[in-house]
């Protein structure tokens, strides 16, 4: 059962949390859609078919990724207050250890953390594709490009069959110079299939090969030739599987992205640190909130000679480290110099062995 203490504490920290998370939810949003209303409305939009149909969704993502700060944030806040005002010291007086005061900050943490989870891999994806389908028209003109114009696409469907596009758009799904290949074990090209123009008919989950020409090299090494105007071909997945960017990691839950990167891996592609990336974050980044619920605590449960401000200042320091390793690593692990799993829970790795050392010497005090 909850005591007095307990329900006090549980309340300042889930209060504090909601005041900073509605605040900086507010803040963001307005200095968000001034930076971009023009942009938005260039692009044929207006901000209130982006306020009803992104932003909802952009919120869901800012919460999850400041989710971590807020809470360090909050517990040095509200903490510095009760340290300051001797409640701490009243509490440990009364013949609680600073074990039995801490009871509180780990329930409530815990409680975040799972709520995170649980938002990271079922709730946050699925906000993500509405997000993702609007994002880009926020972009300049050069960043848009990369998502609503024409590129060049080179993908592996197996180990012995490979696409190579040369200007393929991801917004319509349709392009020109389509050229499949596939080898046989020994590495000797067995068919070869080229289009002019392709499409993508979602209706019936197939692509529409246009001016094809056909060439199937039989174990004799004689050729078979065959062209024609129009042909049906599907290889087994949409074009957002077979041709991926770095935001379908983003929009699939996690059972969904790991059977992707599974079949990835099948297929030899190699190129996986990204999605791996999104993967391993989605569970690391809500521990955090436990990691720096402990490690703020165990920084402002002391009165202090430079009391709250001191310790705001600390707080917003160590956050704004926490959160510039997350994007450094994620940039090192994308360029393959630290496996994904390492190099995501590096941060949480540095900041808990810290935490639990700050925590068990205050608690000795």
């Amino acid at each position: 059962m909850f005591t007095i203490i307990d329900r006090y504490i549980i309340k300042k920290y889930l209060g504090t949390f909601g005041f900073m998370l509605g605040l900086l939810t507010i803040i963001v949003l307005v200095i968000d859609v001034q930076a971009k209303a023009p942009r938005i409305e260039s692009n044929g939009f207006t901000v209130t078919e982006f306020l009803i149909n992104f932003y909802p969704f952009w919120i869901i993502n800012l919460i999850i990724t400041f989710m971590s700060i807020l809470v360090f944030i909050s517990v040095i806040f509200f903490t510095s207050r009760m340290a300051n005002n001797t409640e701490i010291v009243a509490i440990i007086s009364s013949g609680a250890s600073f074990h039995r005061f801490a009871r509180p900050y780990f329930i409530t943490s815990g409680f975040i953390a799972i709520f995170a989870l649980l938002l990271n891999h079922y709730v946050l994806p699925l906000a993500n594709v509405k997000k993702n389908e609007l994002e880009p028209y926020t972009y300049n003109a050069m960043d848009r490009q990369q998502f609503t114009g024409n590129s060049e696409v080179a993908t592996q469907l197996s180990k012995t069959e490979y696409i190579f596009i040369k200007s393929y758009n991801k917004k319509e799904k349709r392009g020109s110079g389509f050229f499949y290949q596939k080898f046989d074990k020994n590495r000797k090209l067995i068919y070869q299939l080229n289009a002019s123009d392709f499409s993508w008919i979602k209706e019936k989950n197939h692509f529409l090969l246009s001016n094809y020409l056909e060439k199937t090299i039989n174990k004799d090494q004689t050729e078979k030739l065959a062209n024609g105007n129009d042909m049906t071909k599907s290889f087994g997945h949409p074009p957002e599987e077979l041709f991926p960017d770095v935001l379908l990691g983003q929009n699939k839950t996690t059972p969904d992205l790991i059977t992707f990167i599974n079949r990835e891996k099948e297929k030899g592609n190699a190129n996986l640190n990204n999605y791996l990336n999104e993967l391993y974050q989605r569970t690391s980044m809500p521990i955090s909130v436990i990691i720096l619920t402990v490690l703020g605590l165990s920084l402002s449960s002391q009165k202090k000679r430079g009391g709250l401000g001191l310790n705001l200042a600390l707080g917003i320091a160590l956050a704004f480290v926490f959160v510039f390793s997350f994007e450094v690593l994620k940039v090192v692990s994308a360029n393959k110099t630290l496996p994904p799993l390492f190099a995501m829970w590096l941060p949480n790795i540095i900041f808990g062995p810290v935490a639990l050392y700050l925590y068990f010497k205050r608690a000795n005090q």
